[in-house]
Order: structure tokens, then C-alpha cells, then sequence
């Protein structure tokens, strides 16, 4: 069974336009398994019930931002091994260096094309 048959992702963005874009991206290619969540609050509450494997998100969000999550999901026993991609609109290095030390994955910028998400969830999770 291929990796995009098995892998669970969840897409958290405060934008519903942006969410839906992502998660149409990868039904397009072949990934069955997607979740969506608001904010990085509702994101935690969900993947406590149904584990994922990957997290797509957003960076700018209110309360909980895209750092805020990824430093709550590493510090998690459950959930400390989910792979992470940021998704930025912002070209702050200090952004992207902090999630590096936070243990994400891959981070991509905002606005980028649907072969270029491919590359960045192939980078983290192997061929789909």
C-alpha cells in the first residue's frame, strides 16, 4: 500500500481559503486521510482524539501561532514525533530559525504552488 493509502495530515490555518487549498492539494495527490482546524488550540484538542502523522501549519494565527503548536506538539509524550511543516507568509529568518530549533520539519512559503507542497511533505515524509 502506497505512503498517501496510510497517512493521516491535519491542515491548521486560521484562513478557511487557505485550509482548503492545502487540503484540495493533497486529495490531488491521492491523500485520503486529511483533517482540518481553525487555530492551534482546536489542532491539539483533535490530534489527542485522532493521532496524525503530519501537521501542516499555518505560522500567523491568533492565540496559539504555528511555533506555539509545534513547541506544544514536541513537548507532548504522544505526540512529540509528529512531522511538522510551517507555512509562512512572512521572510523573518528568525521565524524560520526558531522552528528549526522547535524540531520542525520543513517550512514553506506562502504563496507557493501545489508541486512545490509536494516537494516540501516528499522532503519530510518520503515518495507519495
Amino acid at each position: 500500500m502506497a505512503l498517501r493509502d496510510q497517512i493521516r495530515i491535519m491542515v491548521v490555518d486560521d484562513m478557511t481559503t487557505s485550509r482548503g487549498l492545502i487540503a484540495q492539494s493533497l486529495e490531488a495527490f491521492g491523500i485520503r486521510h486529511i483533517s482540518t482546524a481553525p487555530n492551534g488550540a482546536n489542532a491539539l484538542s483533535l490530534v489527542a482524539r485522532a493521532p496524525v502523522h503530519l501537521v501542516i501549519s499555518d505560522y500567523n494565527m491568533p492565540n496559539v501561532d504555528g511555533l506555539k503548536l509545534l513547541h506544544s506538539l514536541r513537548s507532548g509524550f504522544r505526540t512529540k514525533d509528529i512531522g511538522f511543516i510551517l507555512v509562512t507568509g512572512t521572510t523573518e529568518q528568525r521565524i524560520i530559525d526558531c522552528g528549526r530549533k522547535l524540531g520542525m520539519n520543513n517550512y514553506i512559503r506562502k504563496l507557493f504552488k501545489s508541486k512545490q507542497l509536494r516537494r516540501c511533505l516528499e522532503a519530510v515524509m518520503g515518495p507519495l
